[in-house]
């Protein structure tokens, strides 16, 4: 069955043609590529390595940078883009998420000219892959809490420590990593064979699973100084950079979304029970369904809004705390739903459903989870921040 998208409002009058045609671009390529494959990468838990050469030649790496002849797209295509890859699957959207946002952002904002020069074009192509470690097995949430060292011996930097959770992680030639100094946070570059760094992917995944996940280990891993990334000082350029990715997710939470959504609708005009009569006669199902279209319709206008602001240059964190907590926690939801409306057919691989209910949960935990993102935006309306209580009642 081809998608034809799900759009309540009419608001594909409210994008250009131009965005359309990207999007319905990624939209044939997923139902093409990906739709007929990811499930048995999903059973399988492998990621669809043979995918990179095609993302990269459609340009969808690093899609909203201008430099090095990157496409420049406005943040709405962008983020039509980041709908699509997640719509076929999470993982999907997660590698070229990390690709574009993790990797390539802090090379061209942080990077010097001889970095961006020789990773940028590689990355945009697809021919070297890249990752991001910020989290650590005991820091989350609190990522400025973080147990990585680097100290200069020399002209080098040592690294000792270990990353956890690393999308692309064993599979990556560069790895963007952070780490304290003395001079505080600071990002470095660390290339695929560096002795002393190892990588050991993690097992037993029931959500990600066609997604690569990764633990990083710093063993006296030394790096040359032009590895540092010169313009990267403290917690708040990782936290940018998480900025970036966080959008992309508010995009693509709603794809997920929109999958379950015209999954149940099908299967409810075609499920037939009582007197074969359909099940999208009923009410309860009929309640069901609305909600979901009309969280996901909210969800949508919610997006556009942030691309505007982005675009305008007057879009903040706590903005796209919102967008990341509110369309995750509406993709979760809806997936619930269609699992319900599906009935035993909604726990098997035959139908995407439970493949994104399963995904949708992880996407829900990283990069801030619904809880964090909720203290974010509760810090700003209130002025009071709520992650920790108040050092005098300690």
């Amino acid at each position: 069955m081809k998608f034809t998208g799900v759009d309540f409002l009419g608001l594909d009058s409210e994008i250009t043609a131009e965005e359309r045609l990207i999007r319905d671009s990624v939209r044939e390529f997923v139902d093409r590529e990906v739709k007929p494959i990811i499930e048995d990468y999903h059973r399988q838990g492998k990621f669809p390595l043979h995918l990179t050469s095609k993302i990269g030649e459609l340009g969808l790496f690093g899609a909203p940078f201008k430099e090095y002849n990157l496409p420049g797209l406005s943040a709405t295509a962008y983020g039509l883009i980041m709908q699509e890859l997640e719509r076929g699957d999470s993982g999907l959207r997660s590698f070229v998420s990390v690709q574009s946002a993790l990797v390539m952002y802090p090379l061209l904002t942080f990077g010097s000219k001889e970095q961006k020069d020789y990773w940028i074009p590689k990355l945009a192509t697809g021919e070297a892959i890249g990752c991001f470690g910020l989290t650590e097995p005991g820091y989350g949430s609190n990522p400025g809490g973080m147990l990585t060292t680097a100290r200069r011996k020399g002209k080098k930097w040592v690294i000792n420590g270990t990353k956890q959770w690393i999308t692309n992680g064993s599979i990556a030639d560069i790895a963007v990593i952070w780490a304290k100094t003395e001079e505080g946070i600071r990002g470095f570059l660390v290339e695929k064979g560096t002795p002393g760094f190892t990588t050991r992917d993690q097992h037993g995944k029931f959500s990600l699973r066609a997604s690569i996940t990764s633990e990083l280990s710093f063993i006296d891993c030394e790096v040359p100084e032009e590895n540092m990334l010169p313009k990267a000082k403290g917690l708040k350029a990782p936290l940018m950079c998480l900025s970036q990715a966080r959008y992309g997710i508010a995009w693509g939470a709603l794809g997920a979304a929109m999958e379950c959504y015209q999954v149940a609708l099908e299967y409810a005009k075609t499920r037939h029970q009582f007197c074969n009569t359909p099940i999208a006669a009923h009410q309860l199902v009929q309640e069901k369904l609305v909600w979901m279209i009309t969280e996901i319709t909210k969800g949508q206008l919610l997006a556009l809004q942030l691309a505007r602001m982005k675009d305008k240059g007057r879009l903040a964190f706590y903005h796209i705390s919102m967008g990341k907590r509110n369309n995750v926690w509406v993709a979760r939801e809806v997936a619930k739903l269609a699992r319900e409306i599906l009935g035993a057919n909604g726990i098997v691989d035959d139908y995407p459903v439970i493949r994104h209910m399963l995904n949708i949960e992880s996407v829900y935990t990283y990069e801030g989870t619904h809880d964090i993102h909720t203290l974010i935006i509760g810090e700003h309306i209130t002025g009071f921040p709520a992650f920790n209580p108040p050092k005098e009642s300690c």
